[in-house]
C-alpha cells in the first residue's frame, strides 16, 4: 500500500522513472484511496497502458453503462489530448416465472386470473412501479431493492399475462413475454443443447456486441485500440489457470472446477482484497461473483476461495481443459486477456465502482499470483479508476430492477442528445455517483445553451471579420477579458491535474463565458482568441463528434448551423425582414422601397427547388408576398413589424430555426433552436398564461363585487334595518329598541346612523341610473 505524502508510487523502481518532464497530474487511486501522482511504467513517460472492463453483452446497454463508458472516455481523452500521453486502451415460461419470482401467488395462477391473484397476494405492492416518480409514489421514501425487484417481477408477469390472453402480432407478443418464456424454455430444454457448439452462444453475444459498439459510437466514445473477447482467449485462460495452480495458489476439485486458494496467497506474503478490505468476508458479494457456483454444495476448501475454472453443467458452453470440460471463471477472463495484451504491469485499470469487490480484487490477486515469483512480488495494476454509478431514487440503474432506460431509447428523444448526456456527466466528479434530477437536467440545459450562444456570437464575429480587423492589435478595454482568459487556462489546468476534475473545469468555462457576455466593445481578435480556446477544451472533453484538434482555428461545435437545404431561402428571408424592420422603425415608412426590396429576391425564389428545401421556399415566398401586400395597402409600421414577428415566432420557429434580433443595427442572428430557447419560450408562455388567468380571476372578483354593490344599493335605507334583530325604529327606519326591548345605546346608534347615511347615498345614486 502507498504511504501518505510520497513523491512517487513505491512499487515503481527508481531506475524505471521516466526522464521526461511529466505533468503534475494526480489520480484518485482506488488502491490507496488517495490522489496519487501519476507516473507511467514507460521509461520515456509517454506511453500509458490502460485496461477497461467491458460489458456483458446479452441485452441493449442502458444509461448506467453510458455513465461508466462516457466518463471513462472523458478521462482517456484528457490523458491523450490534454496531457499528451500515448494511451494504449484495451477493452473485453409463465408458471415457471411465477414459481421462481412471485412465491406468494397460488401455484394454479393462470394468465386469466393473474390480476386478481396478484392483488390479493401483494395488495399495494402490485401497483408498485419501479419507474414511478418519487413525488407520485407514496412509498417512495421507503423503496428498497426488494421492493423494486418485486414490482419488476409483477410488472413482467402482468405484461405476459395480457399477451397470453390476447397474443396479437408476433413481435409485440415476444416483447411482452420473453422474460417469462425464455427462462422457462431454457429450464425445459437447456440441458439438451450441445455444449461444444459455441456458435449458438456466440450469435446472441455478437448481436449485442455490435449494438453496444453502435451505442458507444452514438455517444462519441472512442473505440478501443484493442478489443478482446473471452471466447477467443480460452486456450490462454487455461494456460493462465495452470500456472496459478503450478505456483501453489490454485487447486482442482473432483467435479472439474478449479479455485483460487486465498489462504496460500496470503501466507506467501501477498495481500488479498486490497480495494475493499472491509468486504473480504461478505458472503452476498462473494456469491454474486461466483454466479451459479454459489448455489448448492461447493467442493472448495474455503468459503472465501473463488472460481478460476467452472465445470460446465449440461447445456452450458464448454471447452476442453486438463480438469475436464468447463468454462472460465468470471474474474480470470480479464486477468488473462489484459496480461496477454499488455503484460505483467498495467498503468491504469478501470471499471464501474461496483466491480471493486469481488471482481477487481480477485483479478488483482490471481494476476499477481500468476506473475509473481517467491523472490519478486509484482503489482499487476498501479492505478485503479472506478467510475461512480448512475442512480435512480437512490438505487443503481439495473436490468434486474427494471429501472433503466436504454441508450437507444434516450437518444431517440428529440429533447436530449449525446452531447447533453456527456455535459451532464462532466458536471459531476467522475468517481461520484450521480442522481439524475430535474435540477441537474436544468443545469445541463443551461450550460449547453450558454455555450451555444457564445459560439454563435463568436462565429458571427469571425464571419464578418475583415483583413483590416484581423491585423488590429489588442485594444486596451480587452485587457480585462484577456486576463480572465489567462486565469481560466491556469485554473482549468489545475482542475484537470486534480484527478480530472471536470466539474471544476466546467464551472471555469461557464464563468469565462459570463465575463465575455458582460464585456463591452471587445475587439474581434479577442473574441476569436477566446472562442478558439474554449472550443479546444470542449473538443478534448468529447462534446463535438466532428471536433478536430488538428485545426486550432476552429470555433464551436456541430449543430450550430441551420440545414444546408434551408440556407438559400432562410437567409434571404432574414435579410428582407431586417430591412423591412429598419424601414418600419424609421418614422416615415417608405412603402415603395419595401416593395422594391421584396421584388429583389424574385430570382432566388424562382430557382428550381429541391424536395428537401420546399418547406423553406414556401416560407420565403409567403413572407415576400405578405410584405408586398402590406406595402401596396400603405400599411402602418405596426402591421409590418407584426408580420416580421410572425415570421420569427411562428413560421421559422416551426421549422426549428430562430432569428435572434440584436441591437446596434446588427442583422438578426440566424440559428437553430436549442433546448434553452425552447424552455425559455415555454416559461414565457406559462408566465403569460398565468398572468392572463390572474387577470380573468381579478375581473371575475371585480364583477362579483360590483354585482354585490348593485344589489346592496337597491335596498331602501328605510327598510335596511327592518329585521328580527330590532323591535322599534324611528321615522327613518333607524332602530331605537333591540329585540329584547332594550334601548339602543348611543354608540351603537351613531354607528347605525353612519351606515344608514352611506346606504341612503348609494340608493339615491342607484335610483339616478334607473
Amino acid at each position: 500500500m502507498a504511504s501518505e505524502g510520497r513523491k512517487q508510487p513505491p512499487w515503481i523502481p527508481p531506475k524505471t522513472q521516466p526522464d521526461a518532464q511529466l505533468p503534475q497530474l494526480k489520480i484518485y487511486n482506488s488502491l490507496t484511496r488517495t490522489n496519487d501522482e501519476f507516473v507511467p511504467v514507460d521509461p520515456t513517460g509517454k506511453m500509458v497502458t490502460w485496461y477497461g472492463c467491458g460489458p456483458t453483452v446479452y441485452e441493449d446497454a442502458h444509461l448506467g453503462h453510458a455513465k461508466n463508458y462516457v466518463s471513462t472516455d472523458i478521462i482517456r481523452r484528457i490523458m491523450k489530448d490534454y496531457f499528451g500521453f500515448r494511451v494504449k486502451f484495451t477493452k473485453a415460461a409463465f408458471s415457471h416465472y411465477i414459481e421462481k419470482n412471485l412465491p406468494s401467488l397460488p401455484s394454479h395462477t393462470s394468465p386469466e386470473n393473474f390480476p386478481e391473484a396478484a392483488y390479493k397476494a401483494y395488495e399495494a405492492k402490485s401497483e408498485l412501479s419501479p419507474l414511478a416518480d418519487a413525488a407520485t409514489t407514496k412509498q417512495s421514501q421507503a423503496v428498497t431493492v426488494a421492493d423494486l425487484l418485486l414490482g419488476a417481477h409483477i410488472g413482467t408477469a402482468r405484461s405476459a399475462a395480457e399477451a397470453l390472453r390476447a397474443p396479437g402480432k408476433l413481435p409485440e407478443f415476444l416483447a411482452k413475454t420473453d422474460d417469462i418464456l425464455l427462462p422457462y424454455l431454457d429450464a425445459l430444454h437447456g440441458a439438451d443443447i450441445d455444449s461444444n457448439n459455441h456458435e449458438i452462444y456466440l450469435e446472441l453475444s455478437q448481436k449485442f456486441e455490435r449494438r453496444f459498439l453502435e451505442d458507444m459510437n452514438a455517444l462519441n466514445v472512442l473505440p478501443p485500440d484493442q478489443l478482446t473477447r473471452v471466447t477467443e482467449y480460452v486456450p490462454q485462460i487455461v494456460r493462465f489457470v495452470e500456472k496459478i495452480v503450478a505456483n501453489g495458489f490454485g487447486y482442482a476439485c473432483p467435479d472439474g472446477s478449479v479455485y483460487f486458494n486465498i489462504d496460500s496467497f496470503e501466507k506467501a506474503g501477498h495481500s488479498y482484497s486490497r480495494l475493499e478490505p472491509w468486504n473480504k468476508n461478505d458472503r452476498v458479494l462473494q456469491a454474486d461473483g461466483e454466479g451459479s457456483l454459489s448455489k448448492g454444495k461447493s467442493m472448495k476448501r474455503s468459503e472465501n476461495d473463488f472460481a478460476l475454472w467452472k465445470a460446465s453443467k449440461p447445456g452450458e458452453p464448454a471447452w476442453p481443459s486438463p480438469w475436464g470440460h468447463g468454462r472460465p471463471g468470471w474474474h480470470i477472463e480479464c486477468s488473462a486477456m489484459a496480461s496477454d495484451a499488455i503484460g505483467k504491469t498495467i498503468d491504469i485499470h478501470s471499471g464501474g465502482v461496483d466491480l471493486r469487490f469481488p471482481h477487481h480484487d480477485n483479478e488483482l490477486a490471481q494476476s499477481e499470483a500468476y506473475w509473481s515469483t517467491p523472490d519478486c512480488h509484482v503489482q499487476w495494476t498501479n492505478y485503479f479508476i472506478h467510475i461512480g454509478q448512475l442512480r435512480i431514487r437512490g438505487l443503481k440503474m439495473s436490468k434486474s430492477l427494471k429501472n433503466y432506460t436504454t441508450i437507444r431509447t434516450f437518444l431517440s428523444h428529440k429533447d436530449w442528445s449525446a452531447r447533453s448526456l456527456r455535459i451532464c456527466f462532466l458536471l459531476v466528479p467522475w468517481q461520484d455517483g450521480i442522481e439524475v434530477t430535474d435540477e441537474l437536467m436544468k443545469t445541463t440545459v443551461g450550460w449547453e445553451g450558454k455555450l451555444n450562444n457564445f459560439f454563435l456570437k463568436s462565429l458571427d464575429v469571425e464571419k464578418h471579420l475583415s483583413p483590416k480587423t484581423a491585423r488590429m492589435q489588442e485594444l486596451g478595454e480587452d485587457q480585462q477579458l484577456l486576463s480572465a482568459l489567462d486565469k481560466a487556462k491556469a485554473d482549468v489546468d489545475k482542475a484537470l491535474c486534480d484527478s480530472f476534475n471536470t466539474s471544476a473545469a466546467m464551472r471555469i468555462l461557464s464563468d469565462l463565458v459570463t465575463e465575455f457576455n458582460s464585456a463591452e466593445a471587445l475587439s474581434d481578435q479577442t473574441v476569436i482568441l477566446l472562442a478558439r480556446w474554449v472550443t479546444r477544451i470542449v473538443t478534448i472533453f468529447g462534446l463535438d463528434p466532428e471536433g478536430d484538434l488538428s485545426k486550432p482555428d476552429s470555433i464551436g461545435w456541430s449543430g450550430l448551423d441551420i440545414p444546408v437545404s434551408a440556407k438559400p431561402y432562410i437567409y434571404p428571408a432574414s435579410q428582407l425582414r431586417d430591412k423591412v424592420r429598419t424601414l418600419a422603425c424609421s418614422g416615415s415608412v417608405d412603402h415603395a422601397a419595401i416593395t422594391k426590396l421584396a421584388d429583389g429576391i424574385t430570382m432566388v425564389a424562382s430557382t428550381l427547388v429541391a424536395e428537401s428545401s420546399k418547406q423553406y421556399d414556401q416560407v420565403l415566398q409567403q413572407f415576400r408576398t405578405d410584405v408586398k401586400a402590406l406595402a401596396a395597402h400603405q400599411a402602418p409600421a405596426k402591421d409590418l413589424l407584426a408580420l416580421c414577428d410572425q415570421l420569427r415566432d411562428v413560421h421559422l420557429w416551426n421549422l426549428g430555426i430562430y432569428l435572434e434580433d440584436r441591437n446596434n443595427s446588427q442583422p438578426a442572428l440566424v440559428r437553430p433552436l436549442d433546448k434553452l430557447l425552447i424552455e425559455a419560450r415555454a416559461e414565457q408562455e406559462a408566465a403569460s398564461t398565468a398572468k392572463a388567468k390572474a387577470k380573468l380571476e381579478h375581473q371575475a372578483r371585480e364583477a362579483e363585487r360590483d354585482r354585490e354593490l348593485r344589489e346592496r344599493a337597491m335596498v331602501d335605507p328605510l327598510l335596511m334595518f327592518k329585521t328580527s334583530e330590532y323591535l322599534e325604529w324611528d321615522e327613518n327606519g333607524i332602530p331605537t329598541f333591540d329585540a329584547a326591548g332594550n334601548v339602543v345605546s348611543k354608540n351603537k346608534h351613531k354607528k347605525l346612523v353612519r351606515e344608514w347615511e352611506k346606504q341612503k347615498k348609494r340608493h339615491e345614486e342607484w335610483q339616478a341610473t334607473q
